[in-house]
């Protein structure tokens, strides 16, 4: 994802261009979904995830293994196709709402928030404790810090008439080091003497990271974009 700030709320993304989104969002348009339900669709899939991350501790044959861990990375990229579609729905199709910016905005927080402290329990240390400057708690933290990526890109947007997506952390980012660490983890269980434990602890301090980053990256962005303002004319 380039620098290049967008007037609108609605992140870039080239999946929209591709047949087959477009043909699921005719679907979806034609079985009755409305843009706003798929939003809140979203937050289904994510509390899908969220369980299954806090039951995958405590498999220990390989069936439910897999499972729960594949479970839960099916539940993030299906989180991530309903925030796609719902905004296919509402533009493409024809289908806007006047609640649609509310929509399109408070169910990503909450599925933020459900998918990073689930995988922060899943670590068995609750709720995703490492030791770093002390005892922190990494799930919690890292929701923490996603909140702020786009509180910050609201900021931009009411400042600047702007939004700015750049990561290297945004959620697209989040979503994929998160599905990357569900299926790393699998395989941590399946192997003798493999921790998907740390596995996961690993995934979210580079979260973390990336999203302290993503913040820090935005502010200054931002701020180039206000010092660049021309002056308002009187």
């Amino acid at each position: 994802m380039s620098d290049a700030p967008v007037t609108t709320s609605r992140r870039p993304l080239k999946t929209r261009d591709r047949a087959w989104a477009r043909a699921l969002a005719k679907a979806a348009a034609s079985s009755g979904l409305s843009p706003n339900g798929i939003s809140v669709l979203s937050i289904v899939f994510a509390a899908g995830a969220h369980g299954l991350f806090l039951i995958a501790p405590d498999m220990t044959a390989p069936l439910p293994i897999a499972l729960a861990w594949l479970g839960a990375a099916a539940c993030i990229q299906l989180r991530l196709l309903c925030n796609m579609l719902d905004g296919m729905v509402a533009v493409e199709c024809g289908r806007q709402s006047p609640l649609g910016g509310l929509f399109n905005e408070v169910p990503d927080r909450i599925a933020d928030v459900l998918i990073l402290v689930g995988a922060g329990y899943a670590t068995n240390v609750p709720p995703g404790v490492v030791k770093l400057f002390g005892v922190l708690p990494l799930g919690w933290c890292c929701a923490v810090v996603a909140v702020w990526t786009a509180y910050i890109r609201s900021i931009g947007a009411e400042l600047t008439g702007r939004h700015f997506f750049v990561g290297p952390m945004a959620k697209p980012h989040r979503m994929a080091a998160m599905t990357v660490g569900c299926f790393t983890a699998l395989s941590a269980a399946l192997i003798k003497g493999g921790n998907p434990h740390f596995v996961l602890e690993v995934v979210l301090a580079v979260i973390l990271v990336g999203s302290l980053i993503t913040c820090w990256h935005r502010l200054r962005l931002i701020s180039d974009a206000l010092k660049n303002k021309p002056p308002a004319s009187v």
